[in-house]
């Protein structure tokens, strides 16, 4: 690997990943918001929680599933394209990571944007669709069994990028995936801080909303059966009631 074009892809990626689709659509949608801050409500307690990220999440909060879609579909392609590109242009090498990784940087601490940016999640996974698609499902099934563990509702949205670091070695047996893996896991995690803090500070209260362990699983079960169910045939309302 030339250390100079290494360089260059982070640069390149990075400035590609500091481009916020998220302000781009919100100034069309919402051009008298204030994006830095979104209030979520949940439950039925009048419970919330404060959004310090200008990403696809909050806009969708704002405006709607389609608006935020839009965004998150575009932060997804402004990093496959350079991932795809240097994939193809530089077979067996590890530039597409590199560019990978610059990209979700950018879009967690954009230059344009004092830095402020969103959490990187849309961004990850464009970037993991060329790198190892696989790798999507996984994280989120094991983000979902240790948050339902941990009974909390924040851990089952953000945990599962920690399975990221193991998949990733599992799968390639390769340094540079590894590092990939480390390296991403440091920018979300950096990023996503004023949350996770606000989380733990929640628990500690008794105001972060919990997960009924007993009520997930059996949740994941009946959606499983009713799969199930469709794919022979069987009425699938039956199947979940047997």
């Amino acid at each position: 690997m030339n250390l100079l074009t290494a360089l260059l892809v982070a640069l390149g990626g990075y400035l590609i990943g500091s481009i916020s689709f998220t302000r781009i659509i919100g100034k069309r949608v919402a051009p008298e918001e204030d994006l830095s801050q979104t209030e979520v409500s949940f439950g039925d307690e009048g419970k919330s929680f404060t959004m310090h990220a200008v990403s696809a999440t909050s806009l969708t909060f704002r405006k709607g599933p389609k608006v935020g879609c839009l965004a998150s579909l575009l932060d997804m392609l402004k990093a496959i394209l350079p991932t795809l590109a240097l994939k193809l242009y530089y077979p067996g090498q590890d530039y597409h990571l590199i560019a990978a990784a610059a990209v979700m940087a950018g879009h967690n601490f954009p230059i344009y944007y004092r830095f402020k940016g969103g959490r990187g999640m849309s961004s990850l996974y464009g970037g993991l669709l060329i790198i190892d698609w696989v790798s999507i499902p996984i994280t989120f099934v094991g983000g979902t069994i240790l948050g339902a563990l941990l009974r909390d509702m924040f851990m089952i949205y953000t945990s599962g990028i920690l399975f990221l670091i193991p998949w990733l070695w599992y799968r390639f047996e390769s340094i540079p995936h590894l590092l990939f893996g480390v390296v991403v896991n440091i920018f979300f995690w950096v990023a996503i801080l004023p949350e996770l803090k606000d989380n733990i500070e929640a628990r500690r209260a008794g105001t972060a909303e919990e997960v009924n362990v007993k009520k997930f699983w059996e949740l994941a079960r009946s959606m499983w059966l009713k799969r199930r169910a469709d794919q022979v045939g069987i009425d699938s309302e039956e199947s979940v009631l047997q």
